[in-house]
């Protein structure tokens, strides 16, 4: 039985217009969620990623963005409903963990208060039963107490208890769809994986496709089913998880996993991609990872390659798929030979 589609963003583009020229934040992305399902969306800072996501809840203003494409939630195009329609869907069908929950929590409230007000934005159940359903909710993101918690305000929490929190605010209304920004930025490593673990967990028991934004594939290896790498507001790659880190197939995706720590590699320096991430306004032209690629050839300067699938997974490189898997075999190879 094939699993329910949640959402499929087609074609989606959002430019900026500013003093010194348009801003191609997101260039042309598609891309599907499934029920059940984890799609994770990896790149440096300023490749597009929150963007994306962040239309997708049309959280951006369409007054001063450009904005075109489709976003189907359910059959419903989400870039065309009413704001009343919108208001129904966002937050109770859709939501989103912001990437700094000390930001999104306002300080002189109450955490519990906060959450309450989330769920009656959408529902219109009494005080008693909404802080039931709140303590209850506490408890099952892993924060203890969660009766005493339920009134302490966001500086009394640890970052990762106030991530939870954010995590507890985005379930009140067991949304289909869960989107994390960077759930475990400015976490210690210990706590990134009890945030991991618990959205993994959430996904089981609430049946949610979820999307996970982030800039480290170590993360994405432990939890998505699909991955989309982007680079300067393109998706340059997109793969299951497996074909992603046994055969990537864009010289961009080579240098993010060659830039993680391998536990064979004890000692040895990691590899960094050369030269920086294009500015959106002056994106170059053909392949935009040409600049920096170290196996560009004389089309890359010139043709935009289309993410196709050219005999592995869709990806956007001008190389032969003979040539891609040459060469990660060789640097695959290479780096194993250092690390011994």
């Amino acid at each position: 039985m094939a699993a329910e589609r949640l959402l499929e963003v087609k074609d989606l583009k959002v430019h900026f217009n500013t003093p010194d020229g348009i801003v191609r934040a997101v260039d042309g992305v598609s891309f599907t969620l499934d029920r059940g399902e984890t799609l994770g969306i990896v790149g440096e800072s300023g490749s597009g990623k929150s963007v994306t996501c962040l239309t997708t809840l049309r959280l951006i203003n369409l007054d001063t963005a450009d904005v075109s494409g489709q976003v189907l939630f359910k059959g419903r195009d989400l870039l065309k409903v009413s704001k009343e329609e919108l208001r129904h869907v966002r937050g109770k069908e859709l939501s989103m963990i912001f990437q700094d929950p000390f930001a999104c929590l306002h300080p002189y409230y109450r955490v519990g208060d906060q959450i309450m007000e989330a769920i009656h934005a959408h529902d219109g159940c009494g005080k008693n039963e909404a802080k039931k359903r709140v303590i209850e909710l506490l408890g099952s993101v892993g924060i203890p107490r969660p009766d005493q918690r339920f009134a302490d305000y966001p500086h009394q929490f640890s970052g990762g208890m106030r991530q939870r929190a954010m995590i507890a605010m985005a379930l009140v209304h067991n949304p289909d769809v869960l989107i994390a920004d960077e759930p475990t930025t400015a976490l210690d490593v210990t706590v990134q994986a009890q945030i991991l673990d618990l959205i993994e967990r959430l996904k089981q028991d609430f049946n949610v496709g979820v999307i996970l934004i982030t800039h480290d594939l170590g993360v994405i290896a432990d939890v998505a089913q699909k991955v989309m790498v982007m680079y300067a507001g393109r998706a340059i790659e997109l793969a299951s998880r497996d074909d992603m880190f046994a055969q990537p197939l864009h010289p961009y995706t080579w240098g993010l996993l060659e830039s993680i720590p391998h536990v064979d590699q004890k000692g040895t320096r990691l590899i960094p991609i050369q030269g920086s991430p294009p500015s959106l306004i002056r994106v170059p032209p053909g392949c935009p990872f040409h600049p920096r690629c170290p196996h560009r050839f004389e089309p890359c300067d010139k043709d935009v390659p289309e993410l196709v699938d050219r005999g592995g997974h869709p990806e956007a490189c001008h190389l032969s798929i003979e040539d891609k898997r040459r060469l990660w075999s060789e640097r695959e190879q290479l780096r194993k030979k250092v690390a011994s």
